[in-house]
């Protein structure tokens, strides 16, 4: 009887911990960036870990063809959503000791 009541209490010892560790991801992650650019740098995007974009710059040399930079500006945009992305993955996975948990709300 007594074993099952430590195995919950260390289960509730683990849950504190995440959570935890849940507070400290989000706020790394609020302030980690991420840059990529397109067409050989003329056009340049970084978002920030939870996934809001913080800068656009657009070279001289970037494309005078509207459509084309829209076309730029979209995939750095995505690429560096996708640096922002699998680093918050890999930081949950840290975090949830590869338990493979769906936490919503984190960001």
């Amino acid at each position: 009887m007594f074993g099952n009541l430590a195995e919950m209490a260390k289960m509730l010892q683990k849950a504190k911990d995440i959570q935890g560790n849940l507070k400290k991801f989000k706020e790394e992650m609020a302030q980690a960036e991420y840059t990529s650019s397109a067409c050989g740098n003329s056009v340049q995007v970084t978002v920030s870990g939870d996934f809001r974009v913080k800068q656009v710059l657009i070279s001289e040399s970037a494309s005078a063809d509207r459509q084309g930079l829209q076309a730029e500006i979209t995939q750095a945009t995505n690429q560096a959503l996708d640096l922002a992305k699998a680093a918050a993955q890999s930081k949950m996975a840290e975090i949830t000791g590869g338990l493979g948990l769906d936490l919503p709300g984190i960001f």
